[in-house]
């Protein structure tokens, strides 16, 4: 079977051929992160919006960490596959809006050139939490962690970017541009975290105001001025890729895709509009600019995230591996319902309906079609929990509310936070998690005299001491923690 790349398009039926064709398209995003979901979300909305328009808008995607996933998109001359999970079947089509796959470290001259070209407006980022490199519990870049205090150390020779972080190449690349011409740019983070925008604008004026630039606070005057980091909220489920993946492409395409993805047919993206400069028309393949995304991104980080990680840590527990699977099952519907009308009270006052948006989130996680893993979605819980379910918690506490729902999704986090005795050093159920060595300490010392202990060593280790002192709330937590160790799942 051929190879998916600029030679197999005219064999393509005309069903599944790009909207756009990478080289008709100028690189004028620069995007940072080359994982599925960018795939998956991004790189579609990009694509509906250059075919909209005709303006040519292509991307220019920047892989951090594996060369090899830009190299196979190269190869495939930036073209790609997304398969939309529907109950009804799998839908297969090419995608054509990266017009060039680079590397961090391979192509800094590049960067550079792109940086400082006026034409390019836009950067993106898709670079997960644990990529911001944040104090626990703030928007403040830690200048301690090895790998910061590295790059940093670095700017205090002249020479080209060379930064190892995505946070320390985008301050680096900010400054080549503010001593080129200067030009605006927006700087969009299309994790999925709240405040997004405010933390990344953060963590970078920090490297640069830690830096050892002689211009640095030239640079963070024309970046206030200049740059703007808008808030955005991104909404798609997109399965890790599995050899199932791959061949189901290749059955559709009748071409092998190395950078084939898939996720549900569902995808959403709100942006706050507060640009700098020129962009894509994202709007046109339908995408919401709007004035406020605050009650947009609290809907959806505290009713959909809040009980997809519920799901994930019940879930494993009960020894279940999908979304799916866990909605299957006696207790999976009632949980999202029960989380969705206990965190419902803490969201903003709106054009929004939380009732049918529980409704859609039903729909979307009973999907069978989405093979979703549990285990993917419960990695990372010390940096997702916070915003997921310790802010709600704090807000409906204040207001004396019950809050039994999150605190049987806490006593399932903290269960999947115990440390296996193995070589690997994974939790258990085989999460990972940026701070495992941390939540494990919680387990093995404070965790020494029970439960109790342990629930709230691992609420200060996530940066939320406030609620390690609520002893009411420690309690009820910890209360919970052998039932769902056991499998049980208690509404």
């Amino acid at each position: 079977m051929p190879s998916l790349n600029r030679s197999a398009l005219p064999a393509l039926g005309a069903d599944v051929r790009p909207r756009t064709l990478p080289w008709e398209l100028r690189p004028r995003t620069v995007h940072f992160g080359l994982g599925a979901f960018t795939r998956a979300h991004q790189s579609v909305y990009t694509e509906g919006a250059a075919a909209a328009t005709g303006s040519g808008w292509g991307i220019a995607a920047v892989e951090p960490r594996m060369p090899a996933a830009a190299a196979a998109l190269a190869a495939q001359d930036g073209l790609f596959s997304v398969t939309e999970l529907r109950p009804g079947g799998p839908r297969t089509r090419v995608v054509g809006s990266v017009a060039e796959a680079l590397t961090l470290q391979g192509d800094g001259d590049r960067l550079v050139e792109l940086l400082t070209d006026p034409e390019v407006a836009v950067v993106t980022a898709t670079i997960t939490e644990k990529g911001y490199y944040r104090v626990p519990g703030t928007d403040r870049l830690d200048v301690a962690h090895p790998e910061v205090a590295a790059d940093l150390a670095a700017t205090g020779a002249a020479g080209k970017p060379t930064a190892q972080t995505v946070v320390g190449r985008i301050a680096e690349l900010l400054a080549a541009r503010y001593r080129a011409e200067g030009a605006p740019v927006s700087v969009v983070s299309c994790d999925n975290m709240a405040g997004n925008g405010r933390a990344l604008g953060h963590v970078v004026r920090d490297f640069v105001a830690h830096s050892g630039w002689a211009d640095r606070d030239a640079v963070l005057e024309w970046a206030e001025r200049s740059v703007a980091f808008p808030q955005t909220i991104v909404d798609r489920i997109v399965p890790a890729t599995t050899a199932e993946t791959l061949e189901r492409a290749a059955a559709a395409l009748g071409a092998d895709d190395a950078m084939a993805v898939a996720g549900e047919e569902y995808r959403q993206w709100v942006l706050e509009d507060v640009f700098a400069a020129e962009r894509p028309a994202w709007e046109t393949d339908g995408a919401l600019v709007v004035p406020d995304i605050a009650p947009y991104q609290l809907m959806k980080l505290r009713m959909l995230n809040g009980s997809h990680s519920a799901l994930a840590y019940l879930g494993l527990a009960a020894g279940l591996d999908t979304v799916a699977a866990a909605m299957a099952g006696p207790w999976g519907e009632g949980l999202v319902r029960a989380l969705c009308a206990e965190v419902a009270p803490t969201l903003p006052r709106a054009e929004t309906d939380p009732d049918a948006y529980a409704d859609t989130l039903v729909a979307r996680f009973a999907n069978g079609a989405v093979a979703h893993q549990l285990r993917q979605i419960g990695s990372d819980g010390s940096l997702k929990v916070v915003e997921r379910w310790l802010e709600p918690l704090r807000a409906l506490r204040a207001q004396h509310r019950p809050t039994p729902v999150l605190e049987l999704a806490l006593a399932a986090w903290a269960n999947a936070t115990r440390p296996e005795l193995r070589a690997s050093g994974e939790q258990r159920y085989g999460t990972a998690d940026p701070a495992a060595a941390d939540l494990a300490r919680a387990w093995t010392a404070d965790g020494a005299a029970g439960p109790a202990g342990a629930v709230a060593g691992l609420l200060r280790s996530v940066g939320a001491p406030d609620l390690a002192e609520d002893a009411g709330l420690v309690a009820a937590v910890a209360e919970r923690v052998p039932a769902v160790a056991a499998g049980r799942v208690d509404l």
